[in-house]
């Protein structure tokens, strides 16, 4: 007699590959706002960066 097949199973697995997959689409996300939100802190660093070397000149 064969067996039955186990549904159960079946849709917790897809349901644990569904989670890992929003898991990593939200990791992807934040590391992507991450890096734009780091964009405008060394954008504020660039301007500080002349003032050193002009005061060395003058």
């Amino acid at each position: 007699m064969a067996m039955k097949p186990n549904y159960k199973f079946d849709k917790r697995q897809r349901d644990l590959a569904k989670k890992k997959q929003q898991e990593e689409k939200l990791q992807r996300k934040r590391a992507r706002n991450a890096g734009t939100a780091a964009e405008p802190e060394a954008e504020a660093e660039s301007p500080d960066t002349p003032e050193p070397s002009a005061e060395t000149r003058g």
